[in-house]
């Protein structure tokens, strides 16, 4: 099973890469090009050492008749936040493309105001935006888009922090939010524009997040249930003897190691993807991660059968127990939607994994009840004197 989800991951969508850049366009041509890691798009350049004067132009692509398609310099760091940017989209009463500058300060990554273009801060010489058909173009899903600008850098400085990105919708001249995918959050570049050369950029992490995924999925979202499960259903066999108790510890202790492993692929992932934050799959993964240490720590401070304090350890550790399940459910399902795999074949086969441990769950549960239900039958008439001692069944149920 593990292999197949494995590969199941594996063929999900992911970074698609232009076979070459190009220095030429139909009025300008170019020094230097390079390939962008995501979307598609590409730049060509040239750099005016003498005046520190760059002329580039970006090639990207629209995913909506209605959408937008931008990138900018962040003077600072490489990250959305501080961007001054140069977006196109086309004019909501014309048709026509339009380009406008844009700063993204942090309300605008926090969604609390809409995107207003107002003038950059920065030396902006001219910019421009053509399609590629000229004026007869339309814009469609797909269709390309050059965007020119040119600017003037700070002297001895020829290191850029490049943030690209395309959005679904325009409310007014107001950019909406772009897509949140790995991919394209991934959307940043550091390049030396004189040299051409590219800072180290971890590109390609989606082997390291299918190993995420796939651990954590197993860990959280499988084992873990799995373990309560046993614990629930088979400590009441007494043919079993404490052969329940291994079992559950055993695969709750395995889950939890997976998981460990897991969450620091996690935690390295975020240290790889600079400027990309997925705040609320982060938090989740951080609360599941500390419920399961705590539940395997409660092992070191389990009191006796007969110990005062046993019911408060057993409460705690049903609470603790279900809350990590709980959470490790609902944070499975929000990595999916993280890696754009909210209708993929590994999302698939993980629901039917998870359905077939709903479906014993319910069973068992079904199955408790009855000899619960059974058994204090058999109690009460017992007690009326019906039957006799001699008659007491083997039958035990878990609701005690």
């Amino acid at each position: 099973m593990l292999l197949l989800y494995l590969s199941l991951l594996c063929s999900l969508p992911h970074i698609a890469f232009s076979s070459h850049c190009t220095t030429e366009t139909a009025t300008k041509t170019f020094q230097k090009c390079m390939n962008l890691p995501t979307q598609q798009a590409s730049i060509a350049w040239t750099f005016h050492p003498h005046n520190s004067t760059l002329e580039l132009v970006f090639f990207g692509s629209f995913i909506s008749p209605s959408g937008w398609v931008g990138w900018g310099i962040n003077p600072t760091s490489p990250e959305m936040t501080g961007t001054r940017a140069l977006i196109a989209f086309p004019d909501p009463n014309s048709g026509q493309i339009v380009l406008l500058p844009y700063i993204l300060d942090p309300t605008v990554k926090l969604q609390r105001s809409p995107l207003l273009s107002r003038p950059l801060d920065i030396h902006l010489l001219s910019s421009t935006a053509a399609m590629y058909g000229g004026k007869m173009a339309t814009v469609h899903n797909g269709a390309a888009i050059q965007i020119y600008g040119t600017m003037k850098l700070q002297s001895n400085k020829t290191k850029i922090h490049l943030i690209w990105n395309r959005g679904l919708y325009v409310q007014g001249y107001s950019p909406t939010i772009h897509p949140t995918t790995s991919t394209d959050l991934s959307s940043i570049a550091t390049f030396d524009v004189l040299s051409g050369s590219s800072a180290p950029q971890h590109t390609d992490l989606t082997a390291l997040r299918v190993i995420h995924g796939t651990i954590n999925s197993i860990s959280w979202g499988i084992l873990l249930p799995m373990g309560a499960i046993t614990a629930r259903y088979l400590r009441h066999i007494q043919a079993l003897g404490p052969a329940w108790f291994y079992a559950h510890a055993g695969i709750q202790l395995l889950g939890f190691v997976l998981g460990t492993v897991g969450f620091g692929i996690g935690i390295r992932l975020g240290q790889l993807s600079p400027g990309v934050e997925y705040r609320l799959h982060r938090k989740l993964g951080i609360a599941v991660f500390c419920l399961g240490a705590l539940q395997t720590l409660a092992l070191l401070f389990r009191p006796k059968a007969r110990n005062k304090f046993r019911k408060y350890w057993k409460s705690y550790h049903h609470f603790v127990g279900y809350s990590c399940v709980v959470l490790g459910f609902v944070n499975v399902f929000e990595g999916f939607e993280v890696m754009g795999a909210s209708r993929s074949y590994a999302k698939l086969t993980y629901c039917l994994g998870l359905s077939t441990l709903i479906g014993v769950s319910i069973a068992l549960e079904v199955n408790s009840w009855v000899l619960f239900c059974r058994k204090s039958k058999e109690d009460k008439m017992r007690r009326e004197g019906l039957i006799g001692s001699s008659d007491k069944g083997s039958a035990s149920g878990i609701h005690n």
